[in-house]
């Protein structure tokens, strides 16, 4: 957990990583049909932590009860595909 944000309301920033290296941030997004969706945001591949605390902090300054949750896992970019390809 990079950032808590508020239980009941805030956006949703997933911190992808693989072996501590930063792979990229999904959001999740409201679609003008009402329904949620995943898109890339932020820092891209291997940015540094300075750049991805930076941009963490400047969406908290937006969204006070933003939530940041970093997960470091072994094949980042399938798992990057398939959230984005279900929503």
């Amino acid at each position: 957990m990079v950032r808590k944000g508020d239980p009941e309301r805030g956006s949703l920033l997933l911190l992808i990583a693989s072996r501590g290296r930063h792979a990229a941030c999904l959001e999740r997004i409201l679609n003008l049909d009402g329904s949620y969706a995943w898109q890339r945001s932020g820092p891209g591949e291997s940015a540094s932590s300075t750049e991805v605390a930076e941009f963490v902090a400047r969406r908290a300054r937006f969204d006070e009860d933003l939530w940041a949750i970093e997960l470091d896992i072994a094949e980042p970019e399938r798992f990057i595909a398939e959230t984005t390809a279900s929503g």
